[in-house]
């Protein structure tokens, strides 16, 4: 049952409360009137004699005669009288009121439509944000509803300023720690590559390499899981068949590596969006597959991407795998959350795959669910609006 709005509240309320002091005052001047008009009335005639007059007729002492006592039916009429009157003013008056208080109640709640419609558009930017700039801004006399209105923009400027700062800081991050890491791993790598260096010595300079390829991936994957938070997005034409197919090609020796088959069924998919972004989630969800399977040959992947009814886009990323519980696979897309004896794996990656595939279709206006199979592994099931348009193929 939906319950009225705080406009129909207040007029249903103004109308009442009319209405009952209507009633009430009705009622008491019915009753006053009613104890104030006599139940019998004598009408007294005064009679002075004229010159045609009887004499021989006589005349009451005095010069006034009693002529009769008024009906109490009539004072009864008089009464029902005012009450059927005073009822249907007050019926006229009611609606009248009742019409005026939702103008009222409108007019005094515009400053809160007012307050709504910044708050829906904030909440509905595609990036967190987006839209932090705008301000209500509220004019007119400072009561209830202006304080909250200032309150409301006081928040907003506090919210840009810590955005705008933590935009600044994942820039700063971002060179601040690939910089090093790239100049650890150049000099790593000629170290390598010295015919000279001890097999110990080369050992422990592959193995460096590994840990400093891992914190390279780590560091990538919380820059790019911040950058899909916090900075508006470019958004251009990307046909999702595209990405697919040249996602399947470039991770081919990767799962022949991994004895993981790899096919793709790209069909037209068509949406808009960041195509690097785009194609980072198809590749996490690629490479996810692959990593996360059976670890034997007989392990698959298989990638298909279409259009759904409902004006959007589907792409389906399925494998073979482990058997994964239903209740843990919310988990799975909290960063660095891995399912079981994954979590010490250091292969494995840094758990951030499926949390960046889901701020990524976010980010675009979408969203992603995952579900076990029978066999076991996992289907993932990423939904993006679907582009329209002269500009989209």
């Amino acid at each position: 049952m939906s319950r009225l709005t705080i406009r129909a509240r207040l007029t249903v309320l103004y109308g009442g409360l009319l209405f009952v002091a209507g009633v009430v005052l009705l009622a008491v001047t019915y009753v006053l009137v009613g104890q104030r008009m006599p139940t019998a009335v004598r009408i007294l005639a005064t009679h002075t004699r004229g010159p045609n007059d009887d004499p021989s007729v006589a005349l009451p002492s005095g010069d006034q005669v009693y002529l009769s006592d008024l009906p109490e039916k009539l004072r009864d009429a008089a009464l029902q009288d005012m009450l059927t009157t005073g009822t249907i003013a007050l019926v006229l008056v009611t609606v009248v009121a009742v019409g005026f208080g939702w103008l009222l109640a409108g007019r005094a709640l515009q400053p809160l439509h007012r307050i709504t419609e910044t708050a829906h558009r904030i909440a509905a930017a595609p990036a967190a944000d987006r839209g932090l700039h705008e301000r209500i801004a509220l004019a007119g006399p400072r009561d209830e509803v202006k304080e909250l209105a200032d309150t409301f923009d006081t928040m907003l400027e506090r919210l840009d300023r810590s955005f705008d700062g933590q935009r600044r800081f994942v820039a700063n991050a971002s060179h601040e720690l690939r910089t090093p890491l790239t100049l650890s791993r150049a000099v790593l790598e000629y170290a390598a590559h010295r015919d000279t260096l001890p097999p110990e010595v080369r050992q422990l300079t592959e193995l460096l390499l590994d840990i400093n390829l891992r914190h390279e991936r780590l560091i990538n994957g919380l820059l790019l899981l911040a950058r899909t938070d916090n900075e508006m997005l470019d958004s251009s034409p990307v046909d999702l068949a595209d990405v697919v197919a040249h996602t399947v090609t470039h991770l081919a020796p990767e799962a022949e590596k991994a004895g993981v088959s790899v096919g793709g069924e790209p069909a037209p998919a068509p949406t808009l969006g960041d195509p690097v972004l785009l194609e980072r989630l198809v590749q996490n969800l690629v490479e996810n597959g692959i990593r996360h399977n059976t670890g034997t040959s007989e392990g698959w992947v298989r990638v298909a991407c279409r259009t759904v009814p409902g004006g959007l886009v589907e792409l389906t990323v399925s494998n073979s795998g482990p058997v994964i519980p239903r209740y843990e696979i919310p988990g799975l897309f909290e960063p660095f959350r891995r399912y079981g004896s994954e979590r010490v794996d250091r292969d494995r990656g840094a758990g951030l795959g499926l949390s960046i595939v889901r701020s990524v279709a976010r980010a675009h206006g979408g969203d992603v669910t995952a579900e076990p199979r029978d066999g076991g592994g996992l289907l993932v099931r990423v939904t993006l609006p679907l582009a329209t348009g002269p500009g989209v193929a």
